[in-house]
């Protein structure tokens, strides 16, 4: 391979090469005296005919060597220029048709284009900000009253537990306030739901309610002494952690308990938003005095985690008016309670309050400006519609 890049490079040392080659094998020809094969000649010795048939081969060797023998010379190659100058001229005249990108998913690489390419109809679908909603302030901190409002629920829960622990309210009293929660919760559900009537209140939410009631003070001397051998302090903590995760789980938007006629299912923070609440009151009513305590506080509790959601729910629901007034009623009502309780939880309350109604809106609105959202066809497919079946 370096003898013939050498040779191409250099021509004249080629020619003076042959040259000098062929010069030495005439002198070696002449010298054996080896005869041409087209002469005859005569051997003084006798000579077979192998030994005729290889000197004759030797010698047109040395002939086609020498350059002598025409019909011995190799033959010239075709002039490969020109004919490479004809397919270029063939290749330029002919249109090249370059085949079309598709856009598919899954239809593997695709012949003169490379796996990540991009075409400029690539971003064509491309859509941004498309679910973005630009929100009002006053809009978003009338719905921010619905999550005052079970603040203010629980805050009166808690409120009612402690005056029960410090004896200021007695069972009698207590039982009063839990059938009259029980009756205005029946109402407000009789007045708001038109699928209610009142045969279905008495014979179906009734009968179940009874055997609720009924089961819970079978069950009220078991919860009395539950906790017996864990300490008070371990039994206050729980029940702040219990609280604090039932406030941090509860689903604000609708109702912990169903509708009537709701075909949705409760989401998993929401029953264990429930359950968290449950176990609070079961710890609570295990430091009661008296089995009746235990199942007034019991009553009471249950009635307002399970069913207060869904009253406040089927109002707002009826009326938004009649909701906002309810709710700003029950922050006066909780606030007047919780300060006479103490002036510190007075204003841990307030400070709350304004800071979900006010600051939460405030800065929901601000962080909006940086949402960036893109959507195209490469997105999941999402039902529109809700699988009922």
């Amino acid at each position: 391979m370096f003898w013939r890049t050498l040779n191409e490079r250099n021509p004249n040392r080629v020619a003076l090469r042959l040259a000098l080659h062929r010069r030495r094998l005439t002198q070696v020809l002449s010298a054996a005296a080896v005869p041409a094969p087209q002469h005859r000649r005569f051997f003084l010795f006798p000579v077979s005919r192998t030994q005729k048939l290889g000197r004759f081969s030797s010698a047109l060797h040395l002939r086609w060597l020498l350059g002598t023998d025409p019909e011995a010379q190799p033959r010239k190659k075709p002039e490969t220029s020109k004919l490479l100058v004809m397919d270029h001229h063939l290749a330029s005249d002919s249109p090249q048709v370059r085949p079309r990108w598709r856009k598919v998913a899954y239809g593997g690489m695709q012949p003169g284009f490379d796996d990540n390419h991009t075409d400029e109809s690539f971003l064509e679908g491309m859509v941004m900000n498309a679910n973005v909603v630009r929100r009002d302030m006053l809009k978003v901190m009338l719905d921010s009253v619905s999550i005052s409002e079970y603040l203010c629920i629980v805050a009166l829960v808690v409120l009612v537990w402690t005056y029960t622990l410090e004896s200021t309210i007695d069972e009698s009293r207590l039982l009063c306030i839990d059938v009259s929660l029980l009756v205005l919760g029946f109402l407000i559900l009789l007045f708001t739901q038109e699928k209610i009537s009142l045969s279905i209140l008495v014979h179906h939410y009734f009968l179940n309610i009874s055997f609720f009631i009924m089961g819970l003070y079978v069950l009220a001397p078991i919860y009395q002494t539950l906790t017996r051998s864990i300490s008070s302090d371990s039994i206050w903590a729980l029940t702040v952690s219990l609280l604090v995760i039932h406030l941090f789980l509860h689903d604000y938007s609708e109702s912990t308990v169903n509708a009537p006629g709701a075909l949705k299912n409760p989401a998993l923070t929401s029953c264990i938003s429930v359950n968290a609440s449950v176990v609070a009151s079961v710890f609570i009513a295990s430091r009661l005095p008296s089995r009746l305590h235990v199942f007034a506080i019991m009553l009471f509790s249950l009635q307002v985690f399970l069913f207060g959601p869904l009253v406040t729910y089927c109002i707002k629901k009826y009326s938004f008016r009649l909701h906002l007034c309810f709710s700003i009623s029950l922050m006066v009502v909780t606030l007047r309670f919780v300060y006479m309780l103490h002036c510190l939880l007075f204003v841990l309350l307030l400070s709350l309050l304004v800071f979900v109604n006010v600051v939460c809106p405030y800065w929901l609105i601000r962080i909006q400006e940086y949402k960036f959202e893109i959507n195209g066809p490469w997105d999941e497919a999402k039902l529109c519609f809700a699988i009922t079946d």
